[in-house]
């Protein structure tokens, strides 16, 4: 486990803890539409670092734990940082595109940023599996299908737009930095590819 990991970990304790117990603090940096839109983009960044208790907070950490070590070992501290931040950011803008005229939507979880890193480690580790017995390109397939099915139904407070944007940040940046996965393992590369074409294909057709 790289200090890097162990650092944003402890950050996402610290900073959550920190909301837990001041409501006032929770509210000026979770991610809120109509804050954003205002002009704080800052909560783009800082929301991620927020978590509404500690069962989403642990969810979250432990995930990052387990997949993290799959990420560093491909590249080194920075390229994990890319890919954290940067399926952060892409979680936060689809969800900002998606959620744009809902001045009221909140959201808070460092869900999309740990999404980017599992689907990271799925294309990298083509022998993993979750849970054991599921293919990585399997789950992953399976995953993002729910995530647009959970977008439909929108009937649960689950950020499943930021999960899906943070996944489309881990695969593009992954495959920007080894694109012989694309040669190498297609049909992760593809399997991951169909659920992300599916989503812009219902949002161009006004479906979602």
């Amino acid at each position: 486990m790289s200090f890097i990991v162990i650092a944003i970990i402890v950050a996402n304790v610290l900073v959550s803890y920190k909301a837990f117990h001041d409501v006032f603090f929770f509210r000026k940096y979770e991610f809120h539409i109509g804050s954003i839109r205002s002009g704080e983009q800052i909560r783009m960044l800082t929301s991620a670092f927020l978590h509404v208790d500690m069962q989403h907070l642990f969810f979250n950490m432990f995930t990052l734990f387990l997949f993290a070590p799959y990420v560093a070992s491909y590249g080194n501290d920075l390229f994990f940082l890319y890919i954290y931040f940067g399926s952060l950011v892409t979680g936060n803008l689809l969800t900002l595109y998606f959620h744009k005229n809902d001045y009221s939507y909140r959201a808070v979880g460092a869900s999309g940023a740990v999404t980017g890193i599992i689907y990271c480690a799925i294309l990298l580790e083509p022998n993993l599996y979750m849970y054991g017995f599921i293919p990585g390109y399997v789950f992953g397939f399976a995953y993002l299908l729910f995530s647009i099915y959970g977008m439909k139904a929108n009937n649960d407070n689950i950020g499943h737009v930021a999960h899906f944007g943070g996944a489309i940040g881990g695969y593009l940046i992954t495959l920007f930095k080894f694109p012989e996965l694309i040669q190498n393992e297609t049909l992760t590369v593809v399997a991951l590819l169909i659920p992300i074409l599916i989503l812009f294909v219902l949002q161009k057709t006004n479906k979602l």
